[in-house]
C-alpha cells in the first residue's frame, strides 16, 4: 500500500504520516526532505526538481508498504498514478498559522530575532502559508489540491480539524478496508 497524506503547511501532514507509518511498521518519507538541501538552519536551500524527484522516487520505489507526507503537485506526473490511497488535510488557517509561528520558534530559537535573513525568510514563509486559502493564489493553495486530487489515480478522504489520534483511526479504518485486513 502506497499513501500520500497532503495539504497545507501545518496542517499535520508530517505529523499524520510519521504515526501511521509507526502503527503499521511501513517507511516515511517526507518531501521536505527530498525538496530542500540539508542545510543549518534547515529550509534554506531548495534542490532542483529533478534531483529531488529522482532522489524520492529510488526511494518510494524500494517498499510496497511507504506513507509519503507533503505535496507533490508540481513535482512530476509520475506521482499522479503512484498511489493507493490519498489523504487530504484541512484545517483552518488560524489553526495553521499558530501552529507555524510555534514551528518557526522551535527551528530557528533565537537566530528568529537576531538574524536578518533567518527573520526575512520566516517572515516571507508565513506570508506565503496564509495564502494557502485564497483560492486566486498562484503557488501552493487548496484550489490547486483540490485540482490535483481530480489527477490522482487514487481515492483521496479529506480529513479536517481532528485530533492525530482520530485521524489515525479514521485512515486505519481505510486501509483495513482497502487490503482487507
Amino acid at each position: 500500500m502506497r499513501i500520500i497524506v497532503f495539504g497545507a503547511s501545518g496542517s499535520g501532514t508530517t505529523t499524520l504520516a510519521k504515526a501511521l507509518a509507526e502503527k503499521w511498521n511501513w517507511i516515511h518519507l517526507d518531501a521536505d526532505e527530498y525538496y530542500w538541501k540539508k542545510t543549518n538552519p534547515p529550509f534554506q536551500i531548495k534542490l532542483p526538481k529533478q534531483e529531488r524527484n529522482k532522489n524520492l522516487k529510488y526511494d518510494f520505489i524500494k517498499s510496497e508498504e511507504v506513507i509519503v507526507s507533503g505535496s507533490l503537485i508540481t513535482w512530476d506526473e509520475y506521482w499522479n498514478t503512484a498511489f493507493d490511497l490519498g489523504v487530504f488535510l484541512i484545517l483552518p488557517q488560524n489553526v495553521r498559522m499558530e501552529r507555524l509561528k510555534k514551528r518557526e520558534i522551535e527551528l530557528y530559537g533565537e537566530k528568529l530575532k537576531f538574524e536578518k535573513e533567518i527573520i526575512s525568510k520566516s517572515e516571507e514563509f508565513l506570508k506565503w502559508a496564509e495564502k494557502y486559502d485564497d483560492e486566486l493564489f498562484d503557488g501552493r493553495s487548496i484550489s490547486q489540491h483540490k485540482k490535483w486530487i481530480e489527477l490522482l489515480d487514487c481515492e483521496v478522504i479529506e480529513i479536517g480539524n481532528l485530533t492525530n489520534e482520530e485521524r489515525i483511526e479514521i485512515v486505519t479504518e481505510k486501509i483495513k478496508n482497502i487490503t482487507n485486513v
